[in-house]
This record gives structure tokens, C-alpha cells and sequence, in this order.
């Protein structure tokens, strides 16, 4: 169905709305009698950027000309004579108005076809809902709505602009016939010089020139003090929806850029290019300089020619309303492009970038403004925000912390790079309760001077940095990492620095958790609903199976990370982390090829592999050590079913990688359910080294397990340890290993897990014999 069909079906605020969109720049009754012509031509197409497409909107403004005088040609009858005479008064209106700048003519209709489908759509939607688009759809209506309405303000600031004019020309007229009633004010006093013959002869003319003259004075200064209101009332209307615009980027579009910059830093996707948002601001900038120069040309008009009325009053309004306006713009557009380290090390380099949008469109890079960065408390920030004096005091000394903003003409950004930051000492406040050093917050104060307009306006911008937690040791950083997730989650918008919840749902720290593992890990295999119920468990140390009854049970920040886990002498976080840190520098890829299961305990490992064959294994974060993974197997014999490996954490995998262990122990064979070990870990297998030179062989460790040692059936030997020097399984046949010769004393406890005291001590004598002499100590297979 035709828009205009469909828009003259409106009603009420959207029917006033849709006749607002006509008037003289645009007459209704052309869009009624032309719709079908008008809808059918191609107005989205032109470049309004493009100079070139004026002769396509040249060809366009002559058809609209064309089809309006053929319309008028055909009306006859009564009725038709005065329509006829109306649309062609309407053919030469719009020729006399758009003959010279027919882009406009292009701006204005598609502006009235996007204004009309907007309300006709709003109002089928309210009529007969529809299917909830998808957020991009959302989004991307949101930011044509933005776009839409800079175009409205560039048109009524241009009519604006084109009143301002018309009253400039009539009031210079009115002057001017202004002096010409002194000038005949004096003709009148020099008639008192003359004869009383003459006097009587050009008295009456005179008379009837200055009464008919002072009358028109009197009409045009009352048409003169109508035209400065009106242009005043529409200067209020366009600030108004100028503010309504600002508000929608600056507490809508660019909080969210500034909530998505805060996600990040927890590893949510990259918060985006601000060249979007700059574009938005550089045209609030350049519509309110246009309207700000506007207001002050009419009050140097008022000043010129002074009329009593209340216009004077008006245009001070206006002008505190643009400085607001503008005061605004500026101070919330003096951002933190690049964030410092949330975590932030003593005596440690690092680096900031501070971006001001509007700069480039009001020429503050003609004076470039100096910025500098001071680290200041949560209190201190506090007062900042609340306007209270804090004496320009600091919590800490930044080396390097002044920087001059620099414009980069090619991408128009005006922008401050700290790159060589150092906090040198920092000064912390008394602590509460069972706060440690590691949730005490800091920020970094970034702030500046400049002026704009030769020194008219002058503006002093601060900016503070997100939360930052000071460490003086690497000790210190997975409790500072855990401050600093807890607030970047769960932060809301306009807070006082830096409150947060100490209470949360678990199904928002679900959230949160899995953004931050996926970014560490660097994986796109995420925590699913079973890594999340194991969680569950675990946090609250309940049996419950059911993740859905989990996801309304609030988590405290203590249970978080203040409290030690029932048992344990660690918190949930501090194991979370360890389990990261363990994938993240080691198990990346196996974790990503879904050969570790990890978040199991060790009855669910026994109920998984009960039915499975012997030699199944699985790979499972320990709950005993930070940063540990052991391997559960099932292999039935006399002694018991289920076997549990000693964890292995960071330090073992720098000695031999996973894959390389799980090489060494041939009896594992299946990768639970039951994928073949070989074709799971054989890619990365440890190829085999060249034989060293000099006559000498290389050892290699391997990994064993006393109570799966075969039987070497050669008493002679007197018990001498071998290192073998073949390849890990799968890269290099081998018959046998040479192991370390049987040791009856177990290192696997009762339960199926290593004991901690033995195997130190069976760590210890390897680590011994590796510091002998290899002569004495190695012995090549040629020798045994």
C-alpha cells in the first residue's frame, strides 16, 4: 500500500506530527496530488555528499515542475479553477526556491518520506504487533533515527539562518525609512525659515509624508518585533530538540561505548571505533556553533535598533541555554580512548590514550591544551564528583604523567598518548574490616584547560579512568584480578566511584565468568551448563543437580573471593583462576579440541568411566591444588577399578607437556567416551632429537607410574636406571621402555592418589640424579 495512503489514515499526535512535516519549504496539497510520482522516484539514491549528483536532482526538481503544471493543466470545472491556480502558484514557488541549490529539494522530500513510513510504522506496530526484530535491526533503526533527526536540525537551523536574513534586510529598510522621517523631521523645522506664502504651500505635503511615514514606522517596528520573537521561538524549538539529540549520543550511545570499553576489560568483545560517535558529536558541535553565531547576530540586531519588548529576555535565555548546551558537549566528550591497566604494578611502564571528540571541530588543536594524570583514591574521586575541594592532593607520584594533545589530520582526532607511565609510590588509605590491599581502588584523574572562540568560552575537562587496583608484587594479581572483575560485571551506570554490589545472582556471575574464561583461554569453547552446575557445587558447596535451581541464589563478594572454600585453603576465585592459568599456558589446545573434561569431581569422574573399558581415561581440574589437573582411568585388576593420577600443575607441564606424559603411559588407550588416545594427542607428540655429538647421549624424562611398571626380568642389571631415548608413542616405534626400575613402596595412596610426601621424594632423587655427571649416571642401550 502507498505511505500516503496509509499516512492520511493517522490519527491524533501522529496526524499533527506527519502535517508538521509541510509548510512553505514543502506544501502538503503537492504531496497529496503528486504522491504516486513522488513515492516512485528514486530520492535515496543521490549522494547529498557528492557534488556530481546536483544535475540528477536538477532533473529531479524538474520533473516535480513538470508533473506539477501538467496536474494543474488538467483540473476544469469550478472547483478545478482554483486548484488549478493554486498548484501552479505552488510550480513557481518551488522553481523560484530550489532553481539554485535543487539538493535541498532531494534533502527535504527524503526527510518527509522517512518522517511519514516512521509513524506509519509506529503506528501499524501499536495496531498489530509483530515479531521483536533483533537487536541489530534495533540498532540500526536507532542510528537512521539519529541520522534523520541531524538532518531536521540542519534544515530548521538553515530556515533559521534564512528568517535571520529576511529580518536583517527588513530591518536595515525600516533604518533606513527611519532616517527619512528625520530627514523630514528637519524639513519641517526649516519651514519656520520660510515666507508664510511658501510655509503654507509645502506645510501640508510634508505633513501628510511624515504622518503617512511615521504610521508605517509604527506597523513595520511591531512586524519587526513579531519577526525577532518568532525567530527566537524557533531557536528555542531547535535547542530543544538539539538537547534531546545530545542526550540520546552522550547518555545513551556513548555510556554504552564507555559500558562495552568496561566489559572488555573482563574480555567481552572490543568496545569499537569511536569514529561514529565523533561524527555525532562533531555535527551537535557545528549545529550549536550555527545556532549559538544565529542568537548573537539577532541580540546585536536588538542592539541596533532597541524596540521594547520581551526579546531581550528571550535571547539572554537562549544564550545561557547553548552555553549549557555546549558546556556539555565538551566536558563529557574529554574521554579515556585506552584505558590504563586495571591492574596496575608498582615501578612498572604503562600506557593511556585520552581523546577529546569535538576537538578538531572547534579548532582547540590551534592552542594544543596539556593533560595530566594523577592517581587519586575512591574517596578522593568521590569529592571530586560531588564538587567538594580535595586540595590537589594524590595518592601516589606518576613519572611522565603530562602529556600536549596532538591532531592527526588524516583521521581529524585530537588525542593525548601517555606512553611511558611509571607509578613510582603509592599511598594507601586505612583499610575496613577484612579488606585487603588487593580491593582497594584507585583511579587515574586525567584533566585539562582549554578555550574556545578566542578565549570566550573556557573550559577545564576532567575524565576518570575505570577502577584500578595497585599491586607491589606478581603475588598479589589474581586477588587484584578478581577486585577488578567483580566491578567491571557489575558496576551500573551513574554510580558513586566506586560502589558495587556486594551481593549478586549466580546466574549474573555465570555470565561473567564465562566471558572472562573464554578470554583468557583464548577459546571459543566456552563453560557450558555442566561447567556451570559443577561451579555451582562448588560455590555453594551443595549437591543440588539442578543448574536452574542455582541461578536465583545470590553470591556474596565474599563467598567470591574473601571466604576459603569448606576444606580448602583457597577461595573459588583463586581455583578458577589457577584453572585458567593451567589451559591458558599449556592446555589451550587440548582444551579447545575437547580432550579435557576438567570440571568434574572425582565420584563423577568414578560414575563416568564405570562402564567404559579398561584403560578409558579422562582429564579433570584437581580440587585439591590451584592450577592442577590429574587423570582418572579405569583399569579393573585385583587391587581396585578406578586410578587417580597425582595433579599435575604449571611447573610440570614446563618439564614435559601433557601429551608427552600421557604418551609415556601406554596403557591409557582411550580418551573418554572413546576416542583412541592416538588419534587425540599424537599431533603433539614431542618429535624425537637428533643424536648429540661428542660421544655423548641425551637423556629424556619420562613419565611413569611405579604400580604400572612391567617386569624387566633381568636381575643382573643391579637395579640401574635407564632414560630412554626413543620418541614419544606415536612418532617412534618402540618394543619396550626402559624405566626406572620397580618400586614396591606406592606413591598412589588408598584412594587412587598419589602421596604427597613420597612423590617429593621421588621428585627429589630425580632431580639429583639429573645434577650428576651424564657419564656416570646414563647408560646407553649399546652399554646395557
Amino acid at each position: 500500500m502507498a505511505v500516503w495512503i496509509q499516512a492520511q489514515q493517522l490519527q491524533g499526535d501522529a496526524l499533527r506530527q506527519m502535517q508538521a512535516l509541510y509548510g512553505q519549504h514543502f506544501p502538503i496539497e503537492v504531496r497529496h496530488y503528486l504522491s504516486q510520482w513522488i513515492e516512485s522516484q528514486s530520492w535515496d539514491s543521490i549522494d547529498m555528499d557528492n557534488p556530481q549528483e546536483g544535475t540528477k536532482a536538477t532533473q529531479l526538481l524538474e520533473g516535480l515542475i513538470q508533473e506539477l503544471q501538467k496536474k494543474a493543466d488538467h483540473q476544469v470545472g469550478e472547483d478545478g479553477f482554483l486548484l488549478k491556480i493554486k498548484l501552479g502558484h505552488y510550480a513557481t514557488q518551488l522553481q523560484n526556491m530550489y532553481e539554485r541549490c535543487p539538493m535541498e529539494l532531494v534533502r527535504c522530500i527524503r526527510h518527509i518520506l522517512y518522517h511519514e513510513q516512521r509513524l506509519v510504522r509506529e503506528a501499524t506496530d501499536v495496531s498489530s504487533p509483530s515479531q521483536v526484530s533483533s537487536p541489530a535491526d534495533a540498532l540500526s533503526q536507532k542510528h537512521l533515527q539519529i541520522n534523520q533527526t541531524f538532518e531536521e536540525l540542519r534544515l530548521v537551523t538553515q530556515d533559521t539562518e534564512n528568517q535571520l536574513k529576511k529580518l536583517q534586510q527588513t530591518q536595515e529598510f525600516f533604518i533606513i525609512q527611519y532616517q527619512e522621517s528625520l530627514r523630514l523631521q528637519a524639513q519641517f523645522t526649516q519651514l519656520s525659515q520660510l515666507s508664510p506664502q511658501e510655509r503654507m504651500t509645502r506645510e501640508p505635503t510634508l505633513q501628510q509624508k511624515k504622518a503617512s511615514l511615521e504610521a508605517w514606522l509604527h506597523r513595520e517596528a511591531q512586524t519587526l518585533q513579531q519577526y525577532r520573537v518568532e525567530l527566537a521561538e524557533k531557536h528555542q524549538q531547535t535547542l530543544a530538540l538539539l538537547r534531546k539529540q545530545q542526550t540520546i549520543i552522550l547518555d545513551d550511545e556513548l555510556i554504552q561505548w564507555k559500558r562495552r570499553q568496561q566489559l572488555a576489560g573482563n574480555g567481552g568483545p572490543p568496545e569499537g571505533p569511536l569514529d561514529g560517535l565523533q561524527a555525532w558529536c562533531e555535527k551537535l558541535a557545528e549545529i550549536i556553533c550555527q545556532n549559538r553565531q544565529q542568537v548573537r547576530r539577532a541580540e546585536h540586531l536588538c542592539q541596533q535598533l532597541p524596540i521594547p519588548g520581551p526579546i531581550e529576555e528571550m535571547l539572554a535565555e537562549l544564550n545561557s541555554t547553548i552555553t549549557d548546551i555546549i558546556s556539555a558537549l565538551v566536558t563529557s566528550t574529554f574521554i579515556i580512548e585506552k584505558q590504563p591497566p586495571q591492574v596496575l604494578k608498582t615501578q612498572t611502564k604503562f600506557a593511556a590514550t585520552v581523546r577529546l571528540l569535538v576537538g578538531g571541530k572547534l579548532n582547540v588543536h590551534m592552542n594544543p591544551p596539556q593533560v595530566k594524570a594523577t592517581i587519586i583514591s575512591e574517596q578522593q574521586a568521590k569529592a571530586l564528583l560531588k564538587n567538594e575541594s580535595t586540595r590537589n592532593e594524590s595518592s601516589g607520584d606518576i613519572l611522565n604523567n603530562c602529556c600536549v594533545m596532538e591532531y592527526h589530520q588524516a583521521t581529524g582526532t585530537l588525542s593525548a598518548h601517555f606512553r611511558n607511565m611509571s607509578l613510582k609510590r603509592i599511598k594507601r588509605s586505612d583499610r575496613r574490616g577484612a579488606e585487603s590491599v588487593t580491593e582497594e581502588k584507585f583511579t587515574i584523574l586525567f584533566e585539562s584547560q582549554f578555550s574556545v572562540g578566542g578565549n570566550e568560552l573556557v573550559f577545564q575537562v576532567k575524565t576518570l579512568s575505570l577502577p584500578v587496583v595497585v599491586i607491589v608484587h606478581g603475588s598479589q594479581d589474581n586477588n587484584a584480578t578478581a577486585t577488578v572483575l567483580w566491578d567491571n560485571a557489575f558496576a551500573e551506570p551513574g554510580r558513586v566511584p566506586f560502589a558495587v554490589p556486594d551481593k549478586v545472582m549466580w546466574s549474573q556471575l555465570c555470565e561473567a565468568l564465562n566471558m572472562k574464561f573464554k578470554a583468557e583461554v583464548q577459546s571459543s569453547r566456552g563453560l557450558t551448563k555442566d561447567n556451570l552446575l559443577f561451579l555451582a557445587q562448588k560455590l555453594f558447596n551443595s549437591s543440588i543437580n539442578h543448574l536452574e535451581e542455582y541461578n536465583n541464589m545470590p553470591v556474596s563478594w565474599a563467598q567470591f573471593n574473601r571466604e576459603n572454600l569448606p576444606g580448602r585453603n583457597y577461595t573459588f576465585w583463586q581455583w578458577f583462576d589457577g584453572v585458567m592459568e593451567v589451559l591458558k599456558k599449556h592446555l589451550k589446545p587440548h582444551w579447545n579440541d575437547g580432550a579435557i573434561l576438567g570440571f568434574v569431581n572425582k565420584q563423577q569422574a568414578h560414575d563416568l568411566l564405570i562402564n567404559k573399558p579398561d584403560g578409558t581415561f579422562l582429564l579433570r581440574f584437581s580440587d585439591s591444588e590451584i592450577g592442577g589437573i590429574t587423570i582418572a582411568w579405569k583399569f579393573d585388576n585385583a587391587e581396585r577399578m578406578f586410578w587417580n593420577l597425582m595433579p599435575f600443575t604449571t611447573r610440570d607441564f614446563s618439564i614435559r607437556s601433557l601429551a608427552d606424559r600421557l604418551g609415556d603411559l601406554a596403557y591409557l588407550q582411550f580418551v573418554y567416551p572413546e576416542r583412541p588416545k592416538e588419534e587425540v594427542f599424537s599431533k603433539y607428540y614431542t618429535p624425537v632429537l637428533a643424536k648429540a655429538v661428542d660421544g655423548y647421549v641425551k637423556p629424556q624424562i619420562k613419565q611413569v607410574v611405579p604400580e604400572f611398571l612391567p617386569t624387566t626380568g633381568d636381575s643382573s642389571s643391579g637395579g640401574t636406571s635407564y632414560m630412554d631415548q626413543s620418541p614419544s608413542p606415536g612418532v617412534g616405534s618402540s618394543s619396550h621402555y626402559n624405566i626406572y626400575p620397580q618400586n614396591h613402596d606406592s606413591v598412589l595412596d588408598a584412594e587412587g592418589e598419589f602421596n604427597l610426601d613420597d612423590s617429593m621424594d621421588v621428585a627429589r632423587h630425580v632431580e639429583e640424579l639429573l645434577r650428576r655427571p651424564m657419564e656416570s649416571q646414563w647408560i646407553s642401550h649399546t652399554q646395557s
